[in-house]
């Protein structure tokens, strides 16, 4: 079974896919894709979607919360991600950078032994499902620009800002 439970934040309402073992999916709602990404969880998982969250979709809101608070700096909450191979090496690279800090996508490429494969890798954040929790939004430009976020550039730009450990900004006035 697959539980789904939308979760306010401070960026926006966000659509929360567990099933019994971790979160599949994390996606602002409305943004493009997110049907999408949901058909490849159900089909990937071959499990029906109940409009009910579970303890994971429970946990996850708890844990986002005090994560906008500036209360967590790393995810607890279980993962169940649906992606190839490739794709969840590039995942687990993602889940590696620490909070606060960024990496370009050719470290990423380097990180999990394939220096060449920089746009793979780059395709591959590009379909993470799960934001936030895999931080897709620490990765940034070699040139050190803010690069393509499923969720826009203004929210990349607030969590980025939000994470931002050198001084006390008030990260929310950081979105344009």
């Amino acid at each position: 079974m697959l539980y789904a439970q939308t979760v306010p934040t401070p960026l926006g309402e966000m659509l929360a896919v567990a099933s019994d073992r971790g979160l599949c999916l994390l996606e602002f709602v409305g943004q493009p894709g997110v049907e999408r990404e949901l058909a490849q969880v159900q089909a990937a998982r071959g499990e029906v979607l109940r409009e009910k969250g579970n303890a994971v979709t429970v946990l996850l809101a708890s844990e986002l919360a005090e994560y906008f608070g500036r209360r967590r700096r790393v995810f607890g909450v279980p993962l169940d991600l649906v992606g190839t191979p490739f794709q969840i090496a590039a995942w687990q690279a993602l889940l590696a950078i620490p909070y606060g800090e960024t990496r370009s996508y050719a470290q990423q490429a380097r990180t999990i032994d394939q220096p060449t494969a920089t746009r793979a890798v780059a395709a591959a954040n590009g379909q993470n499902k799960v934001s936030i929790v895999v931080p897709c939004h620490r990765v940034i430009g070699s040139n050190g620009s803010l690069t393509g976020f499923g969720g826009g550039l203004p929210r990349k730009r607030a969590l980025l800002a939000l994470e931002d450990t050198s001084a006390q900004r008030d990260w929310l006035n950081e979105t344009p």
